[in-house]
């Protein structure tokens, strides 16, 4: 049986950081109190590195099927195993959209054939397809666009919103702009070019309305939800009193750009939910420290620069994060804002536990060997050269980071070396979800390995 040991590490557990080494077998974690002598096929040398777990980053756009001329599976993937990512969750607005059970399974074939890292597909909502809703098995939710998207995933009359939320059991995530209200500033700005009135025409209002909406109906029909891309402070007034119903989380762009950077960026960080004020960064940052916002997650969408560089409105929204996202929180912590354990439990623990991922998240006895190897003391400029997305740009661009990923295993298995690059004949695994655990609050402990 095949056997690796993590030797003289620095292991982020949870709650805290301890030196020790991790042994496993067969790509499951067998003890987190090897000796350093413990007999095995490989040994890796992480003295003075930090062993995390694996990223799970839950809210992604990789555009296969139907877009692959902006990424595709393979380069996605890629980007993914450079930057300590060793599972996603995809949205539907594919091209078709995944709103059926054998559109979410079409994916699954295409990832395993493709992708180096774990993955996992959500089912779209409609108006009308809460019988194939309820179909659905092995996935990780629904998601629901509360505001403009692709083809027929708008979802925002109440009655089919009611309807979904009232009969169908699986977590539901959403996208929360309220249409009515992007739409009447749309023609109040009619005719605009300017970037910066992106953020005037999807609004604080646009996401207050839509994230009120949400939230009640997920707590009179006491169904889990969890709200993405949390843009404006002003939604944590909805998450502020515990539901055993809601979990939230906020997207890098969203904590660390603000209107004031369109001057510099422009359409590099135009996104849906828009860029905000400087103020919402700073207090939507106090909630991840807080507890109020419990995940972090990229929405990585990416787009070509030359459909970027459209004039807007124009330019398409969205921007590609998934390589650099862990490194920008391991600044963060070199920074000194946050911690290790903390950059673990919202990027690693919290989305494992929020969809029910079996074995994800943490560095565990019995949890899958997916672990990322990190240097605190490595720094690196991000540039659009370097990047493995087949976008080949970031909004990072030029920005120096401390601390990067150097090495990822997904399940036991060396995909990402940053000095040997990926081995190309490396495949993830299709994630499995169980939600009758209960989702985040029903798991404080973990969400645990196999039964």
């Amino acid at each position: 049986m095949s056997r690796t040991l993590f030797r003289n590490a620095n292991i982020v557990l949870p709650d805290s950081v301890r030196e020790g080494s991790v042994l496993v077998e067969q790509g499951v974690i067998i003890d987190i109190d090897a000796s350093d002598n413990a007999a095995a096929d490989h040994v890796v040398d992480c003295s003075g590195l930090h062993l995390m777990p694996g990223v799970v980053d839950d809210q992604v756009h990789f555009r296969e099927p139907g877009l692959t001329h902006k990424e595709d599976l393979s380069t996605a993937s890629h980007a993914c195993a450079a930057g300590g990512v060793t599972s996603f969750l995809e949205m539907p607005n594919t091209k078709p959209p995944a709103i059926t059970v054998d559109g979410v399974r079409a994916k699954e074939a295409l990832a395993a054939s493709k992708s180096l890292v774990n993955y996992g597909f959500y089912i779209g909502a409609t108006p009308d397809n809460v019988a194939e809703l309820n179909k659905a098995t092995d996935v990780p939710g629904i998601k629901i666009f509360i505001g403009s998207s692709t083809g027929n995933l708008l979802v925002d009359e109440q009655e089919a919103l009611e309807r979904i939320f009232a009969e169908t059991t699986l977590p539901i995530c959403a996208h929360c702009e309220d249409e009515t209200t992007v739409r009447a500033n749309a023609e109040r700005l009619a005719g605009t070019t300017d970037i910066r009135d992106h953020s005037n025409i999807r609004d604080e209002q646009a996401a207050i309305v839509a994230t009120r909406r949400a939230t009640e109906l997920a707590r009179r029909h006491q169904h889990r939800f969890h709200v993405l891309h949390v843009s404006t402070a002003a939604e944590l007034q909805f998450l502020a009193d515990p539901s055993p119903y809601l979990t939230a989380e906020i997207c890098l762009h969203h904590i660390f750009f603000h209107v004031g950077d369109y001057a510099r960026l422009g359409s590099r960080i135009q996104m849906n939910p828009s860029i905000k004020t400087e103020q919402d960064t700073r207090k939507l940052f106090d909630a991840l420290l807080d507890g109020t916002i419990q995940v972090i997650a990229t929405d990585h969408a990416p787009h070509t620069l030359e459909e970027k560089a459209q004039p807007y409105p124009n330019s398409p929204s969205g921007l590609p994060a998934v390589e650099n996202s862990l490194a920008l929180m391991l600044n963060q912590v070199a920074a000194g804002r946050c911690k290790l354990p903390q950059v673990a439990s919202w990027m690693c623990d919290a989305p494992a536990r929020v969809w029910g991922i079996v074995g994800k998240g943490r560095i565990e006895t019995g949890y899958d060997a997916d672990l990322v190897l990190v240097d605190m003391n490595r720094k690196k400029m991000i540039t659009d050269e370097s990047q493995h997305t087949k976008s080949k740009w970031s909004p990072w661009s030029g920005e120096t980071l401390t601390g990067w990923p150097i090495g990822t295993w997904v399940g036991g298995h060396k995909v990402y070396d940053v000095d040997e690059g990926f081995d190309e004949s490396a495949r993830g695994n299709k994630l499995r979800f169980d939600h009758s655990r209960g989702g985040y609050w029903n798991t404080p402990d973990g969400i645990g390995p196999v039964d």
